[in-house]
């Protein structure tokens, strides 16, 4: 429990609205700090919005060393995602800057979104319905109608690129509809559970997998993972479902394969740049589902979220500080 005596420091949430668009509630960060809350923030209006600021929290604004030095009264960075890349950590460790991020808070909904992705390009449900609302199936001379192929997942291969969290949340939904589930770790991990899962070399991975699902973080080793080179090691009918984030993927070469039928399909939910610019090589591309950087927007998700961000702010406050990454 906070002392009273604690002070009460100046606060900021530089991009809140995707976190609270309205159906959760400020309050509890409220009483721990003197808070605005902006929807959002450009990189001109940082030093406007967190100028006279101890304590700023992020999803996606930059903060880079050049923010951190004209922030001088800068005490605590809350990262409003597990990913923290968005911070200079290095930096903020040199200038006494506590960052914490948020890990746990979306695997459920990562992972069942991961998954969603399989069964779309297994049963192609929407491109069904819609040939259905055309007229198609009114006009079949059979009682059932199909002009696309269904497959079921038994007995597929589930490759998970990434063994945390998420990845063995991955594995457990696989495990569950019967399904072959390999994973490649950059540490050796055993999780008695899972034991029916079996830890392989990436390169096996690449090679017998009929779905690669990447559950990895971004960092300077899985920058363009999946690139033309990797793509020559997958099967043309295997699928790869991206639910880390879009750097993970060389785009341009997604999308080569994709129209050489070189690669059976690609769902994300994260791109290289986001939002999309026009000339993104993947829209458009065939076989290419791609949401909106969903995965984390869950009602329950966002709840757990703001939960976490004010223990995390608590135990900064109170010197007993959780989550912190630098």
């Amino acid at each position: 429990m906070l002392e009273n005596n604690l002070p009460k420091f100046n606060a900021a949430v530089l991009d809140g609205y995707t976190l609270n668009p309205g159906d959760l509630s400020w309050n509890e960060l409220s009483t721990l700090c003197d808070v605005k809350i902006y929807d959002n923030t450009s990189e001109k209006q940082i030093f406007e919005h967190a100028n006279d600021c101890e304590i700023i929290f992020t999803n996606k604004v930059v903060i880079s060393k050049e923010v951190i030095t004209a922030l001088p009264k800068l005490k605590y960075i809350g990262v409003l995602a597990t990913g923290f890349n968005v911070v200079d950590i290095i930096a903020a460790k040199n200038a006494g800057i506590v960052v914490t991020n948020i890990p746990s808070y979306s695997t459920d909904s990562v992972a069942q979104l991961t998954i969603a992705f399989i069964f779309n390009f297994m049963w192609n449900v929407q491109k069904h319905s819609d040939e259905v609302h055309e007229g198609k199936w009114s006009n079949s001379k059979h009682f059932c109608y199909q002009s696309f192929p269904v497959y079921e997942l038994v007995g597929k291969t589930l490759g998970i690129v990434g063994f945390g969290n998420i990845g063995q949340a991955v594995a457990r939904i696989g495990i569950s509809l019967g399904m072959n589930v390999v994973y490649s770790n950059r540490s050796r991990k055993t999780v008695p559970e899972l034991s029916s899962a079996k830890q392989v070399e990436l390169n096996e991975l690449f090679s017998i997998a009929d779905f690669i699902t990447l559950n990895c973080p971004l960092n300077d080793a899985t920058y363009h993972l999946i690139n033309s080179s990797t793509l020559s090691k997958i099967k043309n009918t295997a699928y790869i479902i991206n639910t880390a984030r879009g750097p993970i993927v060389d785009e341009i070469a997604v999308s080569k394969a994709l129209k050489e039928k070189t690669l059976a399909g690609y769902g994300t939910d994260v791109l290289s740049t986001e939002p999309p610019s026009a000339d993104n090589p993947l829209l458009g591309a065939p076989n290419c589902v791609i949401t909106p950087h969903l995965a984390w927007q869950t009602f329950e998700a966002r709840k757990r979220m703001s939960e976490i961000l004010v223990e995390n702010l608590k135990s900064f406050l109170s010197g007993n500080i959780k989550n912190q990454v630098n």
